[in-house]
């Protein structure tokens, strides 16, 4: 598994324009509305019991604290372009078509960086359960992945990049 401290994570170009329209809100607008928050909680007198000076501080950490997270993010990707992938096998970036071999239920994945992943819209992360395991398989293979329901099998009917 990839070590988010020395291992620069995968993510798609669609990932790191995300992440960057994230930073820029918070950094235009984010910052400086609870910058003037601050400003008129401290215009109010005595910050000691001010419940609005407190909320704005606390804002403008959680507001930091993001823009430092996301900056690190940043600067940790690796940014690919799942277009120019050009792979017999499946890697980042791979739009996965699988079956379930026991109920023999189809669905289909994306397997992206993390920030990206939202299984409702058919992208799992990369270092998900599912992705790993169909890391390196081909059209055929069968992968075993534990579930809360126990192991669930699925083969791979097909992958392509885009």
């Amino acid at each position: 598994m990839a070590n988010p401290t020395t291992d620069k994570l995968p993510m798609t170009i669609r990932g790191k324009a995300m992440l960057e329209s994230e930073l820029k809100k918070l950094l235009l607008e984010e910052r400086p509305s609870v910058i003037h928050a601050i400003e008129e909680a401290r215009a109010q007198g005595d910050i000691s019991e001010n419940a609005e000076y407190e909320a704005a501080k606390e804002r403008q950490a959680m507001i930091e604290g993001r823009i430092a997270e996301i900056q690190g993010k940043l600067a940790g990707a690796e940014v690919i372009d799942t277009a120019q992938i050009k792979a017999d096998r499946i890697v980042f970036g791979a739009h996965v078509e699988i079956v379930d071999t026991e109920s023999e239920e189809e669905a289909s994945y994306q397997i992206v960086g993390v920030d990206e992943s939202d299984v409702k819209n058919g992208m799992i992360s990369i270092l998900s359960p599912l992705a790993r395991a169909l890391i390196g398989k081909k059209v055929g293979d069968t992968v075993t992945v534990q579930s809360p329901k126990g192991d669930k099998e699925f083969e791979v009917l097909a992958f392509k990049y885009k």
